[in-house]
């Protein structure tokens, strides 16, 4: 990676795409963020997909979509939403192409927000969850990974090359 990245001939375009995809400052504030936003993404999608964390796994979750969501075809939108989740959730939790991940999460936080809590902000069926965790991936897709990611580690080495 770090060698796409300090090396222009093979693609300039590309090589700038990967250096803003990664580009992150030495903070540690998007450090607890990431921890939390990603542990919890990814427990969520674990649930949806597998089945773990009590959750109803992938024909389970495609029913709920299909019948009380009428998301059709149920399991598609299930694996997307739990992809989004899961994937989204390990690229945050370790920094790694931070802000493609929260961009994941955001955009399932978005549909979440409109196909299930629509119409309520507070608890027991408001918005203020999924409005918190989008709130979240929105600020690690402005700040990126922070000093203790995998993207701070490859913008080091990048600059050190």
């Amino acid at each position: 990676m770090a060698y796409l990245i300090n090396n222009p001939k093979p693609n300039k375009k590309m090589n700038s795409i990967i250096r803003k995809i990664t580009q992150t400052d030495g903070s540690l504030v998007p450090l607890s963020l990431r921890l939390i936003l990603g542990l919890i993404m990814a427990a969520h999608g674990a649930q949806k997909l597998f089945g773990w964390f009590g959750g109803y796994g992938l024909k389970g979750t495609g029913s709920f979509f299909e019948s009380n969501l009428g998301m059709s075809p149920g399991v598609f939108w299930a694996a997307l939403a739990g992809g989004g989740e899961f994937f989204g959730g390990l690229l945050v939790l370790f920094g790694f192409l931070t802000r493609f991940g929260a961009l994941n999460i955001a955009i399932t936080m978005v549909v979440a927000i409109i196909s299930t809590y629509s119409g309520a902000f507070f608890a027991p069926k408001g918005i203020e969850y999924p409005l918190a965790l989008l709130s979240m991936a929105v600020a690690l897709l402005i700040s990126g990974g922070g000093k203790l990611s995998v993207d701070g580690t490859l913008m080091e080495k990048g600059e050190g090359s």
